[in-house]
């Protein structure tokens, strides 16, 4: 139902976060040529990941907490693309299986930030405090706390937009 928008059949205001992901990633990613019916949306998820990317969380925790997100909501798409950018970060393939079969990590950091991301979710961010000394047990800080929640904002609504247009 969804248009995959070219640049020349995009709304106006989208034109500009097309072409700058065409510019990063050398194409147009089907994606985002559907969500760019609407540039607010697009425009707000493509500023949030890049803001996502800068935090001090480190890259492929980072990708952990979008993997997470990204199984939990069944976002094919995501799953697919964030997969290969789990392997550009050099991730081990039993890391990159576990994340896409929601199960266990054998990283004990990772985890951790797996389990954090969840319970997250699982309580719309009413972590205990035993949950949250467990995070922060592993090296994290408050920020990094903060910065999961950025993560799972982001890739909500990413994933949430991905399933309703059928990315």
């Amino acid at each position: 139902m969804f248009t995959e928008h070219t640049l020349e059949s995009a709304p106006a205001a989208s034109r500009t976060s097309m072409e700058s992901t065409i510019e990063h990633l050398g194409h147009l990613p089907s994606a985002v040529a559907k969500l760019a019916a609407s540039p607010h949306l697009l425009d707000g998820f493509l500023k949030l990941s890049a803001l996502f990317e800068r935090t001090t969380l480190e890259p492929v925790a980072r990708e952990v907490v979008v993997m997470t997100v990204a199984t939990r909501n069944e976002c094919h798409v995501c799953v697919a693309m964030h997969t290969g950018k789990l392997r550009s970060l050099g991730a081990e393939g039993e890391l990159i299986a576990a994340l896409r079969e929601r199960k266990p990590l054998g990283d004990e950091r990772l985890e951790a930030v797996r389990r954090f991301a969840l319970e997250v979710l699982r309580t719309a961010g009413g972590v205990g405090d035993e949950e949250l000394r467990a995070f922060l047990a592993h090296g994290y800080t408050e920020q990094n706390a903060l910065e999961v929640v950025m993560g799972i904002g982001t890739y909500t609504m990413s994933t949430f937009a991905n399933r309703l247009t059928r990315a």
